[in-house]
């Protein structure tokens, strides 16, 4: 399965691509099908940290996880009991409602676990593949064409994920030696996003000679450094047109992995590279997992690409402003605008475009509050303890006293309703 290697090179030279790669893919089936790619908006996604053979907990997860917002799901299968749960959890979900699509992660015996359980090969909507841990050896090939047959067979997508950690060593080695034999030699780094490049997409041209064809494949090639996922996702979107999934792999914990996960992607989604995005978040001990699918709306809504949930903007606070009060108000606004959001989209058409600004003195707060749809300036420090509402651009009332907080809720609620609701101008 391994071409000719001539002698590794680094990144191609990359302009900003198209939004989207030009061709599509379409993961899931009826209602809850997505479209990845051809011209669609990013997707955002998430995977499950349960055991999947533990049908119920895993059933918990993805439900939450489609609440928060992930437009596809992926779940381990690793063994004969986690595959034989596949379509249990998937008769679940469909009875609960959830019908985001799903998607198996196979490493190692995907071609095995296939083959005995037909009802997971079909109750998945995707499959996910490592080149470098399908096969090794003689069995690479023989296995890898096992797993593209079955998503054939079925008509699923298949994801082709190479990763920095599970490189295929053969692939690899064989650049690396090439390298050693350059008059000018790249460093190991540009050698391993090299072949990285070259593994996802001989393996995606190997699934289309075995007859998956394109708009069912989906390319990525994670790593965990910044600027190593930038320079790899650009060399794939200079060399090939297939869908691209977004990712950096192993980002860590808490703050480290938003800002290291926002940093790489935010980059190559301004530079159009990007169909679907997870963000790979390590959750605290017990943590919700939810977390990296806000993340990621976040990331995509503040970069203008999406609108999923209004957004409140609030001034960061100093020393004009030692009340809390507008940072409760602030805080209590975004959760319950989060809380409320499932409902929302089904009552209120639209909703997701609000702003909402919570503003904390006279310096800026006046004039953030007539950007958004409908914002309050709260008194600072000092000031009158009066709070101006302004209401699509202009000042509607003046809120005073000890209920300031529970008055705009109600009112943000009643332009809600005003705006967005049955009765409202459209």
């Amino acid at each position: 399965m391994t071409p000719d290697i001539p002698l590794p090179r680094e990144a191609d030279p990359c302009g900003p691509a198209p939004r989207h790669r030009t061709v599509g893919v379409r993961v899931g089936a009826g209602k809850g099908a997505v479209m990845v790619g051809g011209g669609a908006p990013v997707v955002v996604q998430s995977m499950t940290n349960t055991d999947t053979a533990d049908i119920d907990a895993t059933v918990r997860q993805c439900a939450a996880l489609a609440r928060a917002g992930s437009e596809i799901i992926r779940i381990t299968v690793d063994r004969e009991e986690a595959a034989a749960a596949v379509p249990h959890i998937r008769d679940r979900l469909v009875k609960m409602g959830v019908i985001s699509p799903l998607v198996g992660d196979f490493h190692y015996n995907g071609h095995t676990l296939l083959a005995n359980h037909p009802a997971c090969a079909e109750a998945l909507d995707k499959y996910r593949i490592n080149p470098g841990n399908v096969g090794f050896g003689g069995k690479k090939d023989r296995q890898f064409s096992a797993i593209v047959e079955q998503a054939a067979k079925h008509g699923k997508a298949v994801r082709i994920g190479a990763n920095w950690g599970s490189l295929d060593q053969e692939l690899l080695t064989a650049l690396m030696n090439a390298n050693a034999q350059s008059e000018k030699p790249l460093d190991a780094g540009a050698v391993t996003r090299e072949a990285m490049a070259r593994s996802a997409i001989w393996s995606a041209k190997r699934a289309e000679e075995i007859g998956l064809p394109q708009n069912r494949i989906i390319l990525s090639a994670k790593v965990s450094a910044v600027q190593g996922l930038v320079t790899v996702y650009q060399m794939l979107a200079a060399r090939c047109d297939y869908a691209l999934h977004l990712g950096l792999t192993e980002a860590g914990m808490g703050s480290k992995g938003i800002v290291a996960s926002a940093a790489a992607m935010g980059v190559l989604l301004q530079q159009g590279i990007g169909d679907t995005i997870r963000v790979s978040l390590t959750p605290e001990p017990g943590g919700d997992r939810t977390v990296e699918v806000t993340v990621a709306q976040e990331l995509l809504q503040t970069m203008g690409f999406r609108t999923f949930v209004p957004l409140v903007a609030a001034c960061p606070g100093c020393g004009r402003t030692t009340s809390t009060v507008f940072q409760e108000l602030a805080r209590d606004i975004q959760n319950h605008i989060r809380d409320e959001m499932p409902g929302w989209k089904t009552r209120y058409p639209g909703v997701e475009a609000l702003n909402v600004a919570v503003m904390g003195c006279i310096v800026n707060g006046p004039g953030e509050s007539k950007h958004a749809d409908i914002g309050i300036s709260l008194p600072g420090t000092g000031e009158t303890p009066a709070a101006p509402v302004f209401i699509d651009g202009k000042k509607a009332l003046t809120l005073r006293g000890p209920a300031i907080a529970d008055e705009f809720k109600a009112l943000v609620a009643g332009y809600i309703e005003k705006r967005f609701g049955a009765g409202a101008a459209r």
